[in-house]
This record gives structure tokens, sequence and C-alpha cells, in this order.
């Protein structure tokens, strides 16, 4: 408990610097003694609050989607970017803005659950209809069905010149985040709070159908509730800043190997280090190049690929 509140302690450190970093000078000392005009007191009010929640609500959330994925496929490399959840959730989105542009936010992001759901559905059927004798090659299938649904959603973002939005919704990126733009993040938040309700749930499904039934659960119902909090989060993410990359698959297996695989342990973990992680990106991204901002998704995926190659490794090495 003393080691996780200091985790929550370097969670707010790290998001009191997020707050002052960034293109306009924050003046704190004039702030706190109230000689400021106003000027920085709107910019935290409209920007940079507003970024950062976004910032710890979709780092805690899609690790813990993430995290959930891989107790319901049963493999370490499982979680929405590998999967073709978010590539579904994209096409969702690409569907819903050609044929229904002037739908409200929240009926864009449960037609993308919808798809994302379907997306994880096709791939759990995939995994069940093909022998799967190495773990590396759950996330080899789900890539290869990322790629088929995202060649589909760019040809018809091509032939509908939504091409840049497409592109925006696989990258991460918070800069356009503002107060009234980011509120959808509190979803998944609040799913991230029925996980670690549920978590006893997920834990004993996590050991497979038959023990689950032993012990009188219902594995389907489970099954379902993960994959639905899976994909309401996911959506909600990829609509309100876009996809980030390698997430839920780094945060989860840096927790096991420290906590272990009991979900009731591992959920407040996962939230606390998955918001450090992308805290730590986002500040790096805005201060490498400074006025310039480097989009989160690409920091992400820079350190997350990094880390997934020595996860590989790591595993292959303890199976030799």
């Amino acid at each position: 408990m003393r080691t996780l509140l200091l985790a929550v302690f370097a969670m707010l450190a790290l998001a009191c610097v997020s707050l002052l970093v960034g293109v306009t000078h924050m003046p704190v000392w004039a702030m706190l003694s109230g000689h400021d005009d106003g000027h920085a007191a709107r910019i935290l009010a409209i920007s940079r609050i507003p970024r950062t929640m976004a910032l710890i609500l979709a780092g805690a959330s899609m690790a813990i989607a993430g995290l959930i994925m891989q107790m319901m496929i049963r493999n370490r490399f499982a979680e929405p970017t590998t999967s073709g959840t978010v590539e579904a959730a994209s096409l969702g989105l690409l569907t819903v803005t050609i044929m229904a542009p002037d739908l409200p936010v929240m009926g864009k992001m449960l037609v993308a659950a919808a798809f994302a759901l379907a997306g994880t559905l096709l791939f759990v059927r995939l995994l069940r209809l093909v022998p799967l004798r190495d773990p590396l090659m759950v996330p080899l299938l789900g890539i290869m069905l990322g790629g088929v649904i995202h060649a589909v959603a760019t040809f018809i973002a091509y032939r509908f010149d939504l091409l840049q939005s497409l592109l925006a919704w696989t990258m991460g990126d918070f800069s356009g985040v503002l107060r009234g733009r980011y509120e959808l993040l509190w979803v998944g938040g609040l799913l991230a709070a029925v996980a670690w309700i549920a978590a006893d749930r997920f834990t004993v499904a996590g050991l497979g159908r038959d023990f689950t039934t032993n012990l009188g659960l219902n594995y389907k119902r489970v099954l379902a509730l993960g994959l639905v909090i899976v994909s309401m989060v996911t959506s909600a993410v990829v609509v309100t800043v876009g996809m980030i990359p390698f997430l839920g698959l780094i945060v989860p297996n840096v927790v096991s190997l420290t906590v272990g695989d009991n979900m009731r342990r591992a959920v407040p973990w996962v939230a606390v280090l998955g918001a450090i992680f992308v805290l730590s990106c986002d500040i790096l991204g805005r201060i490498i190049r400074e006025p310039y901002e480097i989009p989160l998704g690409t920091v992400v995926g820079v350190v997350g690929s990094a880390m997934f190659l020595w996860l590989v490794l790591r595993k292959r090495s303890h199976a030799a």
C-alpha cells in the first residue's frame, strides 16, 4: 500500500508538471500572489487542466482494458491494438461519419463501440479456429486482422475523401483537447471502476471455461462483460484523442511481474502506472522539439515497441 501511495504521488507530480509545460509561459508565482491578470488562469481552465485529466483518464482506462483482454484471451500479448479492436472502432467511427455525420458524440462512440465489439468477437472466433501453439501467434493474428480492417477503412476513407480524419483517429494526439472536448473519457473512467468491482470474476474467468463453470460462474457472461468494457473504453479513447498503441500491453505486463495475476490487486497499479506512462510520454513529446509538439501516439509507439520487443525476448529466454 505504501508503494502504491508513492506511485499516486508520482502521478500527481507529473500532472502538475503537465500543467506547466507548454508554449504559453505559466507564471506560477504571479497566479499564487494574485498579480496575474487572469490570462494564465483561463489557459489552465480551458486547456491545461482538461488535457491533463484526459491523459490520466485515457492512460488508466486503456491500461485496464488491456489487462481485461489479457485475462479473457489468456495471453499476455493481447490488447486492443494487437487484436483489431482499435481498427474496428476506427472503421465504425468512419462509417457513422459518412452515414450520420450529425449524430451526437455519444452516439458516434456507441457505434464505434459496436464495431469494436464485433472486431474483438471476430478475433476471439479466429483464435478458436486456428490452432495456436506459440503464444506469440496471438498478437500476430490480431495484428493481421487489424491490418485487414485498416485496409478496408483506408479504401472507404479514400473514396469519401476522409483519409485525414482516419489518420487523426489512428494517431493519439492530445494537442486539441480543450474543455468540453474530453468529457467522454469519463465513461472510460467509470468502466474502469466497474472492472475493479468485477475483478474477482475476471480473475476466475482467466483460469478457463471449465474452472469458471465449476465455481458456479457463467463464463459467457463474464467474457461478454469484459469484452463490452474493452470495446467501450477503446471507442471512447479513439473518438476523443485517437489510438494509443501498446499501452494496454506494456503496463499490465510490467505490473504482473511484481503484483502477480490477481486482478483485484493489479487494477489500481495498472491504472496508476498507465496514467504515469502516458503523462511521461506526453511531457517528453512536448519538450523534445519545443515549441513544437510530437503526438503522444508517436512517442508511446516508439517506447512501447521497444518494451514489446523486450517482453518478447524475455519470454523467449525464459522458454529456452
